[in-house]
């Protein structure tokens, strides 16, 4: 077996050992804590695959040597005899591997039966670009480079001692000619952006947070599966709403009041000044314990979803993270708003285990 066939044996264990207890990777933070670029370490029960370990030649065949059959076989010279009781648990071996998110997400969609994204706008995700670099002796006489066709003809007769300098006459001829060569490059034609909103007032605690970390990592790993060019944008609001970066968003200390309306009225500004329409995919994820300062604001939320933002966006997912604190009214109010509106998807997350149940409603029919 060659050592490619090696190779790809060995992933195909790995991916079958992370399918065995994937459902406990999405509501816990072991992948999440070890990213690195394209990569996320994944600590898995260490795979021992089976090989033939030959001893050296000229040391006897099987059953030769000293001793009788039924004798104990010895330790090495010095090596010390066991003591103690010997114990029936198996000791646990961890490996850590890598994994791409490619191979994350694939793993994601089969497990969780997402469908694949069709985005909005155009129908390939990347259109190709040619990028001229460099010569090469064919071509088509559209790319012909002259000046380097006529320095090739110029060497030519000069190592033949034919060039005249009195009547310089340079005629290339078929070996001189010199083209320009091209490469096809993948150019992005279909982004994407993710704007994560979250309310950060003082009754979404630690708990909640690490929630919405966890169910935002997996989003933007099957996200970014059909989306080459990626942007995430971190928005956090209280009475007030700012953009921050990915390390902000996740710890911030809860404090304050809430004023949904002001992350929605933040938003709606970003896609407007950066994120033209016509060439951008816009998703809105927004996550919170369902507390608003007031009813008026309340109804001012559903006037900016209904005119402005669902209309911009190609999937606005609002999920409802469970707080003793929280009333959860805001769910209840778009539910009774928006019972059912094309490009809104609501759900309730009471602990981390539906984190799952959650992501498949938000990406379960495609986005």
């Amino acid at each position: 077996m060659s050592v490619k066939q090696d190779q790809r044996r060995f992933r195909e264990i790995v991916k079958g050992r992370i399918k065995e207890n994937f459902r406990r990777y999405i509501t816990h933070d072991e992948m999440i804590g070890k990213r690195d670029k394209e990569f996320v370490k994944i600590p898995i029960p260490r795979i021992n695959i089976p090989t033939f370990k030959y001893g050296p030649k000229s040391t006897g065949g099987v059953g030769q040597g000293q001793g009788k059959q039924g004798d104990p076989v010895p330790g090495e010279p010095g090596e010390a005899q066991g003591q103690g009781q010997a114990g029936k648990d198996p000791g646990q071996h961890m490996l850590e591997v890598e994994i791409t998110y490619e191979e994350l997400a694939e793993i994601l969609g089969e497990e969780l039966e997402l469908p694949r994204i069709k985005p909005k706008g155009h129908n390939k995700i990347e259109s190709n670009k040619f990028k001229y670099k460099g010569l090469r002796q064919v071509g088509p006489d559209s790319l012909r480079h002259f000046k380097s066709s006529f320095k090739e003809a110029l060497k030519r007769e000069i190592v033949a001692g034919t060039y005249d300098p009195d009547k310089p006459i340079i005629v290339p001829i078929r070996k001189d000619l010199r083209f320009r060569s091209f490469k096809v490059v993948p150019q992005p034609t279909t982004n994407a952006v993710v704007i994560y909103v979250m309310d950060v007032s003082g009754s979404m605690g630690n708990e909640q947070k690490e929630i919405v970390r966890l169910e935002s990592f997996w989003i933007h790993t099957w996200l970014k599966k059909h989306y080459k060019g990626l942007e995430s944008r971190f928005i956090i609001h209280d009475a007030a709403a700012q953009e921050v970066d990915e390390e902000t968003f996740f710890r911030t200390s809860e404090s304050g009041g809430t004023l949904i309306s002001s992350a929605y009225n933040l938003g709606k500004k970003i896609i407007d000044d950066e994120y033209p329409l016509d060439e951008w995919n816009v998703y809105i994820f927004h996550f919170s314990d369902g507390d608003n300062w007031s009813s008026e604001d309340t109804r001012y939320c559903l006037k900016l979803l209904k005119d402005e933002l669902l209309p911009r966006v190609n999937l606005f997912c609002y999920g409802q993270v469970e707080s003793r604190y929280g009333s959860g009214q805001f769910l209840k109010d778009l539910e009774k708003a928006f019972p059912s509106q094309e490009g809104l998807l609501m759900s309730r997350i009471a602990n981390r285990n539906q984190i799952i149940d959650s992501i498949k409603i938000f990406l379960g029919k495609g986005a």
